[in-house]
C-alpha cells in the first residue's frame, strides 16, 4: 500500500495542494516554517484521524477559511484504490470517509493505514518523565491488542477511584481498609496482565531496536532498553498491602504499573545524561524504526514512514545510513523533510532508488527535477 495522490484545501498554511507521490521515497525540501511538516501532518491525519501536532482540529484550518479538507488516494495490491478523506468545518463535527462512506466511529479506521512518524518531538521520550515513555509503549501495544487497551482503561479507572478514596480518607480523618481493597482487587486483576504484556513486548522489541541502532551507528556503541517496574521483584498484591500507610499519608497510590518506566542506556549509562545530541537522536530514530518493523511483522505489510526534520544534529554518515536503510526491500513508502536540497541530492546521487523531490515555499509544494547535477 502507498499514497499516490494527496489533495489539500485550506489545511494549515496550504490554500491548495495537489501532489503525486513516488511509491518509494519522497523528499520535501525548504526553509523552516514554509510548510514541509504540514504535508506530513496531513498524511498522518489520513491514518490516525487527527493531527500529530495539534489535537484541536479547528486550529488546523487556514486562517479566515471555513473548513479544511485532506483527500488521499492509496494504491493497494492488484491495482485496487482506496480514497480516504478528512473534512473539518468550523463548529461542525469532523467527517472522515473511506471510498465516500462516512465512518460511524473514527476508531474503526485506526490500523487500516499503518504509519510511523519520526519527528524532533520524539526526543521527549528521552528528556521527559516516565509518563511519556509509558504512553509510548501503551500506544504501540494497543494498536495490535484490544484486550490490552481495555485492561489499561480499566486499570486507570480503578486507580482514579482509589486515589479519590485515599484523598477522601484524609479529608474526613478516617481510614477504611475494606473499601480500599475493592479497588486493590481491580488493580491486581488488570495490572498483572499489563505488566506481563509490557515485558513480552519489550522482549520482542529490544532485538529490533538493537539491530537498527547498530546499523545506524555502525556498531560504535552498545545500547539497551530496560524495563523498570516494581512488579519485577514483588507481586502487585504485596506491593499494595505494603504501601497502604504510605498511600494514606501521600493521599494517592504510590505503587503499581502506573509507575513503570523504561531505562534508555548507552554503553551502560543513561543516554539522557551521557549521550551526545547525535547519539540521542540516533537512539530515538532506532526506536521508531524498530516500531516500524514491529508493526510490519504484526500487520504483514509495510507501514508508511514519515521522517520530519530528523537530519539536524546527525553527521552526514548517519544521514546516508538512514536513507540507505529505508531504501531496502523491507521498507515501503517513505516521506522525508529537510532544509538542505544539496544534501538530499548528494544522497540520491549515491543511491539508485525511485524518488521525488518537492520544493516547499510559503505553503506551495512544487515537484522539482531530480536528475543528477
Amino acid at each position: 500500500m502507498y499514497l499516490s495522490h494527496l489533495l489539500l484545501s485550506n489545511f494549515k498554511n496550504y490554500q491548495e495542494a495537489d501532489l503525486q507521490f513516488s511509491e518509494k521515497i519522497n523528499c520535501l525540501v525548504g526553509g523552516n516554517g514554509e510548510g514541509k511538516t504540514n504535508v506530513l501532518d496531513a498524511i498522518y491525519y489520513l491514518s490516525f484521524c487527527k493531527s500529530y501536532f495539534n489535537s484541536v482540529d479547528s486550529q488546523n484550518i487556514l486562517h479566515e477559511a471555513d473548513f479544511f479538507a485532506v483527500h488521499g488516494t492509496y494504491q493497494q495490491p492488484e491495482l485496487n484504490e482506496d480514497k480516504v478523506s478528512c473534512i473539518q468545518k468550523r463548529n461542525h463535527k469532523k467527517q472522515f470517509r473511506i471510498n465516500k462512506k462516512d465512518y460511524d466511529r473514527l476508531a474503526d479506521h485506526i490500523g487500516k493505514i499503518p504509519l510511523v512518524m519520526i519527528s524532533p518531538y520524539d526526543r521527549d521520550l528521552i528528556n521527559e518523565g516516565s509518563e511519556t515513555r509509558r504512553k509510548y509503549i501503551d500506544g504501540v501495544i494497543s494498536q495490535f491488542d484490544p484486550v490490552y487497551l481495555n485492561d489499561l482503561l480499566e486499570y486507570n479507572k480503578a486507580l482514579q477511584q482509589r486515589n479519590v478514596l485515599l484523598k477522601s480518607f484524609a479529608e474526613r480523618g478516617y481510614f477504611d481498609v475494606l473499601s480500599l481493597t475493592v479497588w486493590d482487587d481491580q488493580l491486581m486483576r488488570h495490572g498483572q496482565t499489563l505488566h506481563e504484556k509490557r515485558r513480552e513486548f519489550l522482549d520482542q522489541f529490544n532485538p529490533l531496536f538493537n539491530q537498527f541502532y547498530g546499523f545506524l551507528s555502525q556498531d560504535k556503541e552498545q545500547v539497551s532498553i530496560e524495563y523498570d517496574s516494581q512488579l519485577e521483584q514483588t507481586e502487585l498484591s504485596d506491593l499494595l498491602e505494603q504501601s497502604r500507610q504510605r498511600d494514606r499519608s501521600a493521599r494517592y497510590t504510590t505503587v503499581g504499573i502506573h509507575k513503570d518506566d523504561l531505562n534508555f542506556l548507552i554503553n551502560g549509562y543513561p543516554v539522557k545524561k551521557f549521550g551526545s545530541q547525535g547519539q540521542q537522536k540516533t537512539f530515538v530514530v532506532a526506536i521508531k524504526l524498530a516500531q516500524f518493523e514491529y508493526t510490519r511483522l504484526k500487520k504483514g505489510f509495510k507501514p508508511i514512514l514519515l521522517f520530519d526534520d530528523i537530519f539536524d544534529k546527525l553527521d552526514d554518515n548517519r544521514v546516508a545510513q538512514i536513507v540507505e536503510l529505508v531504501s531496502q526491500e523491507n521498507f515501503g513508502q517513505v516521506f522525508i523533510t529537510d532544509t538542505q536540497l544539496q544534501r538530499i541530492r548528494s544522497i540520491f546521487d549515491a543511491i539508485e532508488i525511485d524518488h521525488k523531490i518537492f520544493n516547499v515555499n510559503k505553503g506551495v509544494a512544487t515537484e522539482i527535477n531530480n536528475e543528477k547535477k
